[in-house]
């Protein structure tokens, strides 16, 4: 059984949605240490993650599927 469930633009989106994420508390000024940028890093290395192993656990609990089944 194969799990993956994310597809290309899906990936594109994730990766530079998380980059964002990660980058923007130091573009903003903000310290690493704030809660804000804490919870941008970690939303960004999640969307990354799932990006990269190609599966995302929400997708995977409600059924969703953007990869094309071949």
């Amino acid at each position: 059984m194969q799990l993956a469930n994310v597809g290309s633009i899906d990936r594109i989106f994730r990766l530079i949605l998380g980059a964002a994420l990660i980058a923007a508390p130091f573009v903003i000024g903000l310290a690493p240490t704030a809660p804000l940028a804490i919870g941008g890093f970690a939303a960004g290395a999640i969307l990354i993650v799932t990006a990269i192993v190609r599966i995302c656990p929400i997708y995977l609990a409600t059924g969703l599927r953007t990869l094309k089944r071949s």
